[in-house]
């Protein structure tokens, strides 16, 4: 009677040969590509005026759109 009462918990099974592997360095890829894009255009045309604040805001935006679209990988 009580081995009824046990309750038996599935192991939680290991992730994907890609999802350990695969999926982190092309989120490292594209995250970085973003990254240096965005900011190699930001300066690429020199406006007049914006000084050093525009290249670093469009690095800062550009650092947390990727955060936010792939952190959670």
């Amino acid at each position: 009677q009580d081995m009824m009462d046990i309750e038996v918990k599935p192991q939680p099974s290991r992730p994907h040969w890609y999802e350990r592997h695969v999926q982190p360095c092309v989120a490292e890829l594209l995250g970085t590509a973003l990254f240096i894009f965005i900011g190699c255009l930001s300066v690429v045309e020199d406006s007049a005026g914006t000084g050093r604040l525009q290249p670093a805001l469009a690095h800062g935006l550009a650092l947390g759109v990727t955060i936010a679209v792939l952190g959670n990988i």
